[in-house]
């Protein structure tokens, strides 16, 4: 008996297979499909990138679909509300004279967070640490998350 004999051939470009029968005659040529390359997450952006061409609008469009308008958002690298110290906020202006800045305590979005809300043009009168327990960051978690906190707040949604 036999045994069976395969050869492999891989072409540069073309990625090409040769297979060899037992007889040795070749049997088929198969090109084998190239993995596409997978385009970069947006959260592996720079920060300022992923905030301001993703989270921004994101969150923007997430919180009118709830019925409730947003008069202002921007990110700010400037003093934190309050407590003091020189962070990147995202600041938000919503209706009804309510704010909220969402704090990175450094230049990438894993870094430690806080979340300040305000309600009729006062001082932030709710400091909270956000997003302290999730090991992963991204997009639609940092979204749902500060909706959830609004909506905790009974500033959006049937409360």
């Amino acid at each position: 008996m036999e045994n069976k004999k395969q050869t492999k051939k891989i072409e540069s470009k073309n990625e090409v297979a040769n297979v060899e029968s037992t007889s040795g005659s070749k049997v088929e040529n198969t090109t084998i499909p190239k993995k596409p390359v997978k385009p970069p997450k947006v959260e592996d952006k720079p920060f300022e990138e992923f905030i301001i061409e993703h989270f921004i609008p994101g969150l923007k469009t997430s919180i009118e679909q709830t019925g409730i308008s947003v008069l202002n958002i921007k990110l700010i690298d400037g003093i934190r509300p309050v407590v003091g110290g020189k962070c990147w906020m995202v600041f938000c202006e919503i209706s009804e004279q309510r704010r909220f800045w969402l704090c990175f305590n450094k230049e990438v979005i894993t870094s430690d967070k806080t979340i300040l809300l305000a309600e009729s043009n006062s001082d932030p009168s709710i400091v909270e640490s956000f997003l302290i327990d999730e090991k992963k960051t991204t997009l639609p978690l940092l979204i749902s998350r500060v909706l959830q906190r609004l909506n905790g707040q009974k500033w959006i949604g049937a409360n």
